[in-house]
């Protein structure tokens, strides 16, 4: 039996870690469940034997949420394991599943760590890693500087060193200026700013501007709600006849000419079907950030992620 356990809070990490074993798995059928999002009986499915002997992956992620029968399905699995399967197992820490955590342990699994990034040389580290990950060299100020900026929350700095990778010039060190310029630029970033990019199928821009949104204070709800009241405008302009006037549609439909302009264009990567599984998720959505899951913001990027990702695939 192949078993990884990961073991930390630090979530950056540990959706490296996760992509790293999914993405070296070729060939294999990936599964990946969340703790918020099984039920009694998923495990057992998940990790039944294959009729056809494929190999496999079966991630689960935060097990320290699973409820008693649900960390039983694991641990019986553990009792009578698949050669065909590797097991993912991702615990945060502390006391909480420990039952569990103790039987994976004793199964003798390979442990990646991933505990939380505190102290600030850790995080220079960590920072000066990213940008060599991006092929980017970064000045000993520019670190310090995003640092102050963002070092509370990994994944906002590992998209901040994503980002600035992308935007200075490639033949460039990046340095402080650079930071300086690019936290001028979160400030206009709004719930709006983050819907026109996942209605435009734009996945890494959504990716970045719900991050820079977040880092400047807008509420999730907020961007939700814009999501949502896009996804709104984009339906009512669906009903347009292709050659329909837009200021003599502005009365019956309550939208200004240059917003229903503005839809159109959007419109055009997406079909009904694509429509309704965005306002589904969005729905979900609302309710993980307003108290549903463990994780809202971890939850609002994946929904960020998924409705965009599913413009590109309508075209």
């Amino acid at each position: 039996m192949a078993l990884t356990l990961i073991q930390g809070a630090e979530s950056v990490l540990a959706d490296r870690a996760i992509a790293e074993i999914t993405s070296k798995a070729v060939g294999a059928v990936i599964t990946q469940l969340d703790s918020s999002e099984i039920e009694v009986g998923t495990i057992t499915d998940a990790l039944a034997p294959s009729l056809f002997g494929d190999a496999r992956v079966v991630v689960i992620r935060e097990i320290q949420e699973l409820t008693q029968e649900e960390s039983e399905e694991v641990s019986t699995y553990l009792e009578n394991s698949d050669d065909g399967v590797h097991l993912v197992l991702w615990h945060k820490g502390g006391v909480k599943g420990k039952a569990l955590l103790d039987k994976i342990k004793k199964a003798d699994p390979q442990v990646i760590s991933v505990e939380a990034i505190k102290k600030d040389g850790d995080k220079a580290e960590f920072v000066k890693s990213e940008f060599a990950r991006n092929g980017r060299k970064v000045s000993s100020s520019a670190i310090q500087a995003l640092i102050d900026a963002l070092g509370s929350d990994m994944r906002e700095l590992a998209g901040a060193c994503s980002q600035l990778s992308a935007d200075v010039e490639a033949s460039k060190t990046i340095d402080e200026k650079d930071v300086e310029k690019f936290q001028q630029g979160r400030i206009e970033t709004t719930g709006y700013d983050v819907a026109d990019a996942v209605l435009d199928g734009k996945v890494e821009v959504a990716l970045v501007a719900l991050r820079q949104a977040l880092a400047t204070g807008v509420d999730p709800v907020l961007i939700v709600s814009a999501l949502a009241s896009s996804i709104r405008t984009i339906a009512k302009v669906s009903s347009l006849a292709r050659g329909a006037n837009s200021y003599q549609a502005a009365s019956s439909l309550g939208l200004p000419p240059w917003q229903i302009d503005k839809a159109r264009r959007q419109l055009s990567g997406w079909s009904p079907t694509t429509l309704s599984a965005a306002v589904v998720a969005l729905a979900d959505c609302d309710s993980d950030i307003k108290g549903a899951a463990a994780d809202p913001i971890y939850a609002l990027e994946r929904t960020v992620l998924s409705i965009s990702r599913s413009h590109s695939a309508s075209i």
